[in-house]
């Protein structure tokens, strides 16, 4: 679709500039701007709680429905892939057809499919119901950016972004905890009931208090009325197979799977030649000409980046809790809510800094801090530790991932002309989760992979020839002895303990690798993020 250009027909209002004239102050409408931020935050809340709620109730669908674990598993790939799909073209999508009717129609749908899962009679129809749910909630997120950039002037943005914030880090972190509770105490359908009050009470406010502003109103009225249809197969195309790839991948052994290969190579030629396509086409589905900015490149790297620490340690922990020392599903989940009101209680004070301080000072010492955590955290965790110990490293993750969220999005929203602001926002959010899931895919894998090269290393100790395993057999053998066994029986339980002991030991060391690697990952980005320019007041003209 064509965006208003500089020139005096840029915008009503817009005073012969990129920028409108309300652009110094923001659009409200008329309403009370934190109003709008609140109104627009309870959806996206509940979108991003979705990702990471249902995970827990997968053992319970799957009885209930009457399925294997592994077939319950597409609950989340098809929302996973409709989500993904739907992500980059929110942008093109809010100008089309209007921000407001977009978000409010991704709200409905949302909150109906949810009603739709709740009382899904059969896996089928389930994972159809969640394709559509991730279709609507796909949109929200984007489209709040969008709102919250253009209801907020430069210098207020900083705050109006930690809202968003909180939302998109403080959800995952609460997710395991609530769907554990949720399950166990009533049913895994109300996972899926409990959006439908918010979701109707989104709708009844933001039809209220939410307007597109007149930029958004000349974009659809002036723009192209052609759809870039070859564009838009490819991009579906292309992301419904990646996300495929990363969602089964190690349930399915990688490249061994004929399904992955097949997958693979159709994302791979599918999304190279969205890129050619995109760049030639007149009026893109998604303008990647984006890219040319070098702090918006920048931005969605380090958003990739951040997306995989987060949704990568958010996995770690947990599992290294339920599945060495034992925690339950809710225990483990409790283990990760207090980082999120650590999160909740830095952000405001971040989005204060971002208008004070260089946003690339900010997002170094996030990352530092990120980085350091997860060293810190591979030298402290055992199998010995506590609660208490495990709240604690979890808070020090989360208290860098404060100071990366709202600066890495001022960084993208600088020097970009509110015209833009659609699809600033609906490509970040693609970084963001594509980063998840690539998190979870290389946690997931790691650990798994890892975990069998540390059994080989530690089997060479378990000989006949290695004094220590020598001795511990027979101390153990004694022990099953005195409780009543015989010996040969006795002596092929001390064998056996050993070995259930072999594998803990050499999960644990998986899980230190899989720290480290996250912690390497984060640090590299420390000096990626001078490569950007100094952030100029978001939305500036560019090259200002």
């Amino acid at each position: 679709m064509s965006e208003p250009s500089s020139g005096a027909a840029a915008a009503p209002g817009g005073g012969g500039q990129a920028n409108p004239a309300y652009f110094a102050t923001g659009w409200t409408g008329g309403r009370n701007p934190w109003s709008i931020a609140l109104v627009v935050t309870m959806a996206t809340f509940m979108e991003v709680l979705d990702t990471s709620i249902a995970n827990v109730s997968l053992p319970h669908i799957a009885g209930n429905l009457s399925v294997s674990q592994d077939e319950s598993t597409w609950v989340l790939t098809s929302y996973l892939v409709s989500n993904a799909v739907i992500l980059p073209i929110s942008g093109w999508l809010s100008t089309r057809i209007g921000r407001k009717r977009f978000y409010m129609t991704c709200v409905a749908l949302f909150t109906i499919s949810s009603f739709l899962c709740g009382i899904a009679p059969s896996l089928g129809a389930l994972i159809f119901f969640r394709i559509l749910q991730g279709i609507g909630g796909g949109g929200l997120g984007p489209s709040e950016q969008a709102i919250l950039a253009d209801t907020f002037p430069p210098a207020k943005r900083g705050m109006a972004m930690a809202v968003y914030g909180m939302a998109v880090v403080l959800a995952p972190a609460i997710g395991p905890t609530l769907g554990g509770f949720i399950t166990d105490n009533f049913s895994w359908r109300w996972v899926f009931f409990i959006n439908i009050p918010v979701g109707v009470l989104s709708l009844f406010l933001t039809n209220r208090v939410v307007s597109d502003p007149p930029h958004l109103k000349w974009a659809k009225e002036h723009g192209s009325r052609s759809v870039d249809w070859w564009g838009l197969g490819l991009i579906a195309t292309g992301l419904g197979c990646l996300e495929y790839v990363l969602d089964k991948g190690q349930e399915d052994d990688w490249f061994h799977s004929s399904a992955i290969v097949g997958f693979s190579i159709t994302a791979a030629v599918c999304l190279t030649s969205f890129v050619f396509w995109e760049l030639q086409h007149e009026n893109p589905i998604v303008d990647l000409k984006m890219f040319k900015r070098r702090s918006f490149a920048v931005a969605n790297a380090l958003m990739l980046v951040l997306g995989v620490a987060l949704f990568g340690s958010t996995v770690l922990l947990p599992q290294y809790l339920q599945v060495l020392m034992g925690y339950t599903a809710q225990q483990s989940g409790m283990a990760l809510s207090p980082g999120g009101f650590v999160v909740i209680l830095l952000l405001p004070f971040v989005g204060k800094m971002v208008s004070k301080v260089d946003t690339r000072i900010l997002i170094a010492f996030g990352f530092f801090c990120l980085s350091s955590s997860m060293f810190y955290m591979a030298s402290k965790i055992d199998l010995q530790m506590d609660f208490g110990t495990a709240v604690e490293l979890r808070a020090l993750q989360m208290g860098g991932l404060a100071f990366l969220f709202v600066p890495i999005q001022t960084v993208s929203y600088g020097g970009v002309p509110p015209q833009k602001f659609n699809q600033v926002s609906g490509i970040m959010n693609l970084s963001r989760n594509m980063g998840g899931d690539i998190g979870i895919a290389f946690v997931t894998t790691l650990i798994t992979r890892r975990s069998q090269v540390h059994q080989v290393y530690l089997s060479a100790h378990t000989t006949p020839y290695d004094p220590a395993y020598v001795s511990k057999v027979e101390v153990m053998t004694r022990a099953f002895e005195r409780a009543g066994a015989a010996s040969v029986d006795a002596a092929r339980q001390a064998t056996a303990a050993v070995y259930r002991q072999l594998v803990v030991q050499a999960t644990q060391l998986a899980y230190l690798d899989a720290l480290l690697a996250l912690g390497v990952a984060t640090a590299f980005m420390v000096p990626l993020v001078w490569l950007a320019s100094r952030p100029a007041p978001l939305g500036a003209p560019a090259g200002h």
